[in-house]
Formats: C-alpha cells, structure tokens, sequence
C-alpha cells in the first residue's frame, strides 16, 4: 500500500511577459491574473493561486508571482513561503533582468528544487534561451512548450512531478502552526477569512490558534484548501482560514496566525548569516544600462540602508557586519521571525536583490562585532549550545530585581510567552483575565513593565521600543506618536502608551506640539516598571 504523498507548494518565477500566467493556466486551467487591471494589461500584478494537478495524480500548490521589476517585493512575498519553483523563460528574449533576480531570491531563500520552462516556443527557436537556462540553473529540467499552443506542456507538467518527488515537505517536520497572511477580507455570513501559506505544522476547525503580533486568541471556524472545504491542512499547503475573534480591520497582510506558546514574536532586531554580494557579470548580462550605481556600495559599520523581506512582511534596516558571514539586523518595523526563518535583502537606493540568509537569533541584543558573538553565532549555525561566558551581560530591564526569587512558576512563564508575543501591543488587565494574577511574580523578577494605567509589557519589549525612540530621535531630532505608531505597525493606543511610558522614565520629554525628544540626563539603559 502507498502512502498519499505530502503537500507542497510550487512557485513561478520569472521575467515580466514571459508567460508565466499563460503557462500556469495550462498546466491548471485556471486563470490567475483575477483583478480586471491584470486582464486589461496582461500582466500579474498581484499574487494568483491555484491547484497544479500532476499527471500521477498528485495535486500541488501553486503561486503564480508577478514579473515586474517594480513589482519584485510582491514575488518575494509569495515566494517566501515556497518548496520548489517553476522557472520562467521566453524563447524569443532569453535570460533577462527578473529571470537572475528572481532567482537570486529563490537562493536567499534556500529554494533549490525546481523546473526551468522556456516558453514561446512557436515564436522562437527555444534553444538558445535553453542553453542560458542550463548555465543559470544547472541540474535543473528545462523543457521548451508553448502555453499558445500546448506543445511541450504535459512535459513540464512530468518534470515538475518528478522534481516533487524528491522535496521534502515541510508536513513531515515536527512544528507548531505558523501561517503569515498575504490576504484578509471578510464574507458575508462567515466573517474573517485570512489566507496564506501554511509554513509549519497543521491548522484543523475548532482549533484555537493566536493572531500576532497583536497576541488576540481566536478560533478557526473553517478551513479551505483549493476552493474546497477541509477539516484540516498541513504545512505545505495554500489554505484559506474562516477565524472567530477578530474583526476583518483587526487583521492585516504581515500579521500570522500560529500555535499558542509558539517561538515566534515580534521583533526589532535580528542575528542572521548573510551572503550578500552585488550585481555580478551574470546578473548585468541582459540588464538594460541605466546609469545606476551599482547597488553594493558599503557605507561605515556595513551596508547602506537596506529592505529586509520575511513572510508577508518587509521593513527598511540597517546591516551591522559581526565578523565573517554574520550580520546584525537593525529593523525599522518589526518582522515576525523564528530562529531557522530565512529573510531577503534588497537594496533601496537601487531596487536590487542583494541576496539573504538565515536567521540565527531572533531576539538578540544591541551589539557590534566581536569574535565571543561570532563564536556564538558559529555554534547556534551548528545545532550546539549558545552559551558564551564571554558574551554580553543581559540588559538591566530583564534582570531579576535584589532579592526576587529567579524561580518562576510555571503559570509566570505562561504568562511571559504571552506578553513576549504581544511585544509593542501590551495587552490590558482585563483582556489577561485569570492570568493577571501572575503579574506579579512577573514584575518582581523584573520580566514584565506596567505600561499606562493597565497595560503589561514584556521588558524586553519596552527595551526594544526605548532603542527605537533614541535611534529616531538622534537621527531626526524627535519623534512623532504617528511616527512611532507606524515604526512598530501597531494602533495608536498602544504607540501613545508606550510614549507615555517612556516620558515617566525620563527618557523622553514631551513638546507643546505633541514631539518627543530626548531629555539630556537620559541614560543609556532601557526602563523599567
């Protein structure tokens, strides 16, 4: 007896009017380019989904990804949550700027697996642009069709089914559900529906999961995969999610649904392995000159200002080079990240792809290069402890006040996990319920900050907060609320809490026009609560 192959999830790449969408709606049947705009330009401007069904029988995932320069952070966003991908090229134009970029990302992400398809091939002679696909992409298939025609396209179908066969799932890893929206709308009768890729573990109906970064529990009312209804999904699968508990304006793209108690929580800053480079001479091959610079230019301490992608999110960053491939990632908006997560670098002044890498610590502290943190992040890269005596002590906000007991209940640490995953969005008293009375034991140990009249925050949160607000202020001479609002995509009853805060500590002083600035006997360290 077989066993039913696990889910995976395929995606397109490739350069804009390639035929990608053409290709898909043969393999599929299915139109992905929905919105009216994309039918009337004929080109993807928005992510498409749909179920590739393979000739054994297996049925794929697919996303099908627009091909425009301008429109590279959409690719990367339905990229990140891929297995294998499905490679684009036109006979008639070969190799060309989105077909290297595209596949820059696909290496920052670690897709390896996939199928080259140089399509159009009742324009062109197919084998020249075959021949660039073997040099760009070796050890792929690559198999010249015609979407126009179908010459070509039950092959692709069979190469894609035989590169499936030796992927393995992301269903046959052990993990907690972790799924990062790309989509969120409401249905009339149903309520909120989010959609996206399930990256780890399973969703099921009736199973209670949390929406961060806001840390609200919710209820899975039901559970779609490919238009059809399903008691449950497994990672590896496009899945559409109907969740009790929030109001669609409560959800947005970027936010996750996952596990209760899951490592995953918002942050500002990242410990990561990098391969970073510039435009090399395969990528300038076929790049039209436009008089840019190149995008690598290096500026004190690391990179110029840079885009970082994970999940359905991105933020404007800085890189820090630690030593060897190991760089710290100073956010400007948090991401959602998990140690193992793999995050893409672009380049802002040039849009440019620069490459990417794995995260190694998603919640480190504020440090420069050293050899005790290379050294650590060497380990955590191996699967070995990461205790270093020589690395920096903890901030003083997350150390234990004099003469609390280190010893917490397992009920506190419950706690913590929640306030560590509601990070910039400190939950109330009232919404805590029963598990208030542990804040307590929190604050004594020094792991949890009143915020406002009622509110609770993990300390390593208003610490990650309080450094945002000083790098703001010292680079543009004060803050705003809608400033600091936005900078942590979170509510304006949050941002004006956390501000407050940060006034009573005497960090900040409070203008007559409402701005911020740094009070002059302000130190250094994070407040406390």
């Amino acid at each position: 007896m077989t066993s039913t192959p696990k889910p995976l999830t395929v995606g397109t790449a490739g350069h804009v009017d390639h035929g990608k969408s053409a290709l898909v709606a043969a393999l599929t049947g299915a139109r992905t380019d929905r919105l009216p705009e994309e039918q009337a330009r004929g080109m993807t401007i928005a992510l498409g989904y749909a179920a590739l069904p393979l000739p054994g029988g297996r049925v794929l995932s697919l996303i099908d990804v627009p091909g425009h320069e301008r429109l590279v952070r959409v690719m990367v966003s339905g990229a990140s949550g891929i297995d294998m991908f499905l490679l684009v090229i036109a006979a008639d134009d070969g190799v060309m700027p989105q077909t290297t970029e595209h596949l820059c990302v696909l290496r920052a992400l670690d897709v390896r697996a996939g199928v080259v398809a140089v399509t159009k091939a009742d324009l062109a002679n197919p084998a020249p642009a075959v021949e660039q696909a073997r040099t760009l992409v070796p050890g792929a298939p690559v198999v010249a069709c015609s979407a126009r025609t179908g010459d070509g396209v039950a092959e692709v179908a069979g190469a894609l089914e035989r590169v499936a066969a030796g992927v393995r799932s992301r269903a046959e890893a052990r993990g907690s559900c972790v799924l990062h929206v790309d989509r969120a709308f409401s249905i009339r009768g149903a309520g909120t529906v989010v959609t996206g890729t399930l990256w780890s573990g399973s969703i099921a109906r009736g199973e209670r999961l949390q929406l961060l970064p806001a840390g609200r529990a919710v209820r899975v009312r039901g559970v779609q995969v490919h238009d059809r209804a399903v008691d449950g999904a497994e990672a590896g699968q496009r899945v559409a999610v109907n969740i009790a508990g929030v109001d669609r304006e409560e959800v947005q793209r970027g936010d996750a649904l996952a596990s209760p108690g899951t490592a995953l929580r918002g942050t500002h800053r990242l410990d990561a392995a990098l391969e970073l480079h510039g435009r090399g001479p395969e990528r300038s091959a076929g790049r039209r000159s436009r008089g840019r610079r190149p995008p690598d230019r290096r500026v004190p301490g690391g990179w110029e200002r840079v885009q970082v992608h994970h999940g359905t999110r991105e933020s404007a960053a800085r890189l820090v080079h630690l030593g060897e491939s190991y760089w710290q990632v100073r956010l400007e908006r948090g991401l959602l990240a998990a140690a193992g997560d793999r995050i893409v670098v672009r380049s802002i002044s040039v849009p440019d792809t620069l490459g990417g890498g794995i995260v190694l610590d998603p919640q480190p502290r504020r440090h420069g290069p050293s050899a005790a943190v290379v050294a650590r992040l060497a380990r955590i890269r191996r699967g070995e402890p990461a205790e270093d005596p020589a690395a920096p002590s903890k901030p003083r906000a997350a150390e234990p006040r004099p003469g609390a007991s280190q010893a917490l209940s397992a009920e506190a640490l419950a706690l913590e996990r929640r306030l560590r995953t509601a990070g910039a969005q400190p939950p109330s008293e009232a919404e805590l319920g029963p598990e208030a009375r542990h804040l307590a034991e929190l604050r004594a140990a020094g792991r949890a900050v009143r915020v406002g009249r009622s509110m609770y925050a993990h300390a390593e949160a208003v610490e990650q907060v309080g450094e945002r607000v000083r790098e703001i202020i010292t680079a543009d001479g004060s803050i705003t609320l809608a400033r600091l609002r936005d900078e942590l995509g979170t509510s304006r009853r949050y941002a004006q809490a956390l501000l407050e805060h940060l006034d009573a500590a005497r960090m900040t002083l409070r203008l007559p026009d409402d701005r911020r600035v740094l009070r002059r006997s302000s130190a250094r360290a994070a407040p406390r609560g």
